[in-house]
């Protein structure tokens, strides 16, 4: 008996990491107290009820002269990933078992801990392979997305795990309808899509991630792709299209990403448009605002702030966006991380110095004349070696600031900008004020739009970041 199945048959799938975490199996199952139930986690009285009754029923069929119920079975759309080692036979010729038994669990370790991180859920271990499914036994609005990250994230970590033998994975990802449960052994499933996946696994070269074509619908404009065509698969009649991921796109948005590129038109949203329009004017004049734009996925919210822009388009401002994802929820400042990489117009293939020099003219567009006001303030008009003592000062406070941020996106700015020796809880701190201090020049300059998208998957830091950001306009 699957436990995963029979909660989700109750409704209470929620519960089946904590039966899994407690060694519940179908032997003990029928056996548990209202207290055992208590102990594990399962916390609403509703919930502890529909579970004793379910129990009752199962201490019923198991009776004298009682009959077995009907497993559970469901029909799902299930994405499923398969990943392979690549070479492992010659591994096997190279090492001792004992040896290749560690390298294969460094590898299984490895994986594990990417799909773990992007809830994904590890079917089945079968030797080298490994059998993942995304949407199962937790369903998301994203599987097949999560399933081509954790891919690609995948082929990354193995490659630079430091093991005695340098390894390389490749993956092939499926999408479609199974039937899960039923009379299959316990996490299998039933359907073409394992299949396909196992099949595109087999084409892909190594650290490359191949789709099918479910698949690639699904994720859009979200990823760089190689078509690869119409391509045989063995067992599969006739041929299937195939692409390979080769890497996240540039496109941060997902509501553009995930649709075409020119919007459908915006139908009965004059009233809330019209409210969103009047609250910007008044941030226009100096008093900020903050709009949150609440409700379930799909009624338009995205459209909303798409139109909000639209309307100030041929007005003077800066326009931010940030985009929080559930797989970057443990990544501090990501949403902020990305924005600046856009504001900057740092291209992926630029050299370090080249975005050293970007981010240098992203913080010119205000920064030092305003620096430049604050510390002739402090220094005075006393003598003209004040006034060079300033000016010192000035172009030290915005190289640490500009370090910060450097740090901040990954670039080496070792020998072109100052060396700093701080706490972690302090480098926090003084990154925190120099985005702030970039946001309140940007601000002096023209107004600012903010927009954070899906911020229900903020993560904390950048949590704080947005608590923190003042809402009055500084004096030009």
């Amino acid at each position: 008996m699957d436990i995963g199945t029979w909660l989700h048959g109750l409704g209470l799938q929620r519960y089946e990491q904590a039966f899994r975490d407690n060694a519940i199996d179908a032997a003990i199952l029928p056996e548990l107290t209202a207290e055992d139930l208590r102990e594990i986690g399962v916390g609403p009285v509703g919930h502890r009820r529909k579970l004793l009754a379910a129990l009752a029923a199962l201490r019923e069929d198991d009776g004298p002269g009682s009959t077995v119920a009907a497993p559970f079975v469901e029909r799902r759309q299930l994405t499923v990933m398969f990943c392979d080692l690549v070479g492992s036979t010659a591994l096997s010729v190279r090492h001792d078992p004992e040896d290749l038994r560690d390298l294969i669990g460094g590898y299984h370790r490895a994986v594990a801990g990417v799909v773990k991180r992007f809830e994904g859920f590890v079917a089945r271990y079968m030797g080298d392979g490994i059998l993942i499914y995304f949407g199962y036994p937790q369903a998301h609005e994203d599987d097949a997305e999560r399933a081509v990250r954790c891919a690609l994230t995948v082929v990354d970590t193995v490659s630079d795990l430091n093991l005695a033998e340098q390894l390389r994975a490749r993956t092939g990802i499926a999408t479609g309808m199974v039937v899960v449960g039923g009379g299959a052994p316990e996490h299998d499933v039933v359907g073409e899509t394992p299949n396909l996946a196992a099949r595109l696994q087999s084409l892909a070269e190594p650290n490359a991630v191949l789709i099918d074509e479910n698949t690639w619908r699904l994720i859009g404009r979200l990823f760089e792709y190689r078509n690869l065509g119409m391509v045989e698969a063995r067992g599969f009649a006739g041929t299937v299209s195939a692409w390979q991921v080769v890497r996240p796109s540039s496109v941060a948005s997902r509501f553009e990403a995930l649709r075409a590129s020119s919007p459908t038109p915006l139908v009965g949203r004059g009233e809330e448009l019209e409210f969103l329009l009047r609250r910007w004017e008044r941030a226009r004049k100096g008093e900020g605002q903050v709009v949150l734009l609440s409700g379930e996925p799909g009624i338009g919210k995205s459209r909303m702030t798409a139109a909000v822009a639209e309307r100030l388009r041929e007005e003077p401002h800066y326009h931010w966006r940030y985009f929080c994802a559930p797989h970057h929820q443990g990544t501090a400042l990501h949403p902020v991380i990305t924005q600046l990489e856009h504001a900057a117009g740092l291209a992926r293939d630029d050299p370090s110095a080249a975005k050293l020099e970007k981010l240098r003219q992203l913080f010119g567009q205000g920064r030092l004349g305003h620096l430049r006001r604050r510390v002739a303030a402090h220094a005075g008009q006393r003598s003209r070696n004040s006034e060079q003592e300033a000016e010192r000062l000035l172009l030290a406070v915005a190289g640490v600031r500009q370090a910060l941020v450097a740090e901040l996106l990954s670039l080496s700015a070792a020998g072109t900008l100052p060396e700093m020796n701080l706490s972690p809880q302090r480098k926090k701190e003084k990154t925190l004020e120099a985005l702030l201090g970039l946001l309140e020049d940007l601000s002096r300059k023209r107004p600012v739009l903010m927009v954070f998208e899906d911020v229900h998957w903020i993560d904390p830091t950048s949590r704080e970041l947005l608590d923190l950001t003042p809402l009055t306009t500084p004096r030009r």
